[in-house]
């Protein structure tokens, strides 16, 4: 997907995801292990994307539930592979299993809780880890700014150290770059202020991670900060603050200092602002797509389409083996 210039506005919200959707469309649909989608609003997003050709689906949870949530929706599964697990927690430890088997290239949430997924996606013993720290990216289709904004991490790493942030960052670089959103993103490191100070902790590690990135620790990206919000994201705001960068006023990726201010920001882009939302976990085996029940239909499509793109890229950039 081709980022509009950041001198324009988007007047039409759909268009950002629409576009996407449409990419999503253009490449063959990812086999795709949903856990658990045992009430409508999850089964319903799997059959959606599985009609729109983005995701091929093998259904994982209690078989019997399933059809019974699927006769009792009107929702067609009868071209969809169903494996058969007892209860939720069954459910995500079998479809764990299910991507070690290469069953599956990305793992979608159904109606279990998150940490369930998680603790099997995360477990030391069987799980999807890799060397790089697991974090979430929200994929936001603001209407009033010209880009759609990442904003990372706000649902998986509570309180966040140097080390963390250094792998949530090239995660979500990394996703940008492969899904088809552009090259090179710019990357906001958000503070409460844009000067590095003592007395505020993420401002001095915002700092470290532009000079690491300098290094070479960091690539794939174009990093700035500590930036606040508003100079991060409006160019007139970084003019007044007389802030020289080709970040600020233009962000693609705004990194937060913690979960609990991300998880504020983007449910302030999603209530205040009329943000659509996509989630998606990054850096482990496989894509991971998270799902909120209030999620409109098209968000849900999207994280899909998000995740899709994303182990499109992983496929075509597999080493072949001889």
């Amino acid at each position: 997907m081709t980022p509009m210039p950041a001198s324009s506005v988007e007047t039409h919200s759909a268009s950002k995801y629409d576009r996407l959707i449409a990419a999503a469309q253009a490449v063959p649909p990812a086999p795709t292990i949903v856990v658990h989608p045992c009430d409508e609003t999850s089964l319903r997003g799997a059959v959606d994307s599985a009609a729109a050709g983005i995701i091929r689906p093998v259904l994982v949870g209690p078989e019997k539930k399933i059809r019974e949530t699927a006769s009792k929706y009107d929702l067609n599964i009868s071209g969809f592979e169903i494996v058969d697990a007892t209860h939720s927690e069954a459910s995500a430890a079998k479809g764990v299993e299910l991507i070690h088997a290469a069953k599956g290239e990305m793992l979608m949430k159904g109606s279990l809780h998150t940490d369930e997924l998680m603790r099997a996606v995360t477990a030391k013993v069987g799980g999807l880890r890799t060397a790089r720290r697991i974090s979430h990216v929200f994929v936001m289709d603001v209407p009033a700014y010209a880009e759609t904004i990442f904003v990372t991490d706000a649902a998986i790493n509570i309180f966040p150290d140097l080390a963390a942030k250094q792998d949530i960052i090239q995660n979500a670089i990394d996703l940008y770059n492969q899904a088809g959103f552009g090259k090179t993103p710019r990357v906001a490191i958000l503070s409460a202020v844009e000067t590095v100070t003592a007395m505020i902790p993420s401002t001095i590690e915002a700092a470290a991670l532009c000079k690491m990135a300098d290094r070479g620790q960091i690539t794939g990206g174009l990093l700035d900060g500590p930036l606040a919000f508003d100079n991060a994201i409006d160019m007139e705001a970084a003019r007044i603050k007389g802030i020289k960068s080709e970040v600020a006023g233009r962000a693609q990726i705004l990194v937060v200092p913690d979960l609990e201010s991300g998880n504020m920001l983007a449910k302030n882009l999603a209530y205040f602002a009329k943000a659509d939302s996509a989630g998606i976990v990054v850096g482990a085996r496989v894509p991971v797509v998270l799902t909120s029940r209030a999620d409109s239909a098209r968000a849900r499509m999207a994280s899909c389409a998000v995740a899709g793109l994303y182990a499109h890229a992983r496929r075509q950039n597999a080493p072949t083996v001889a």
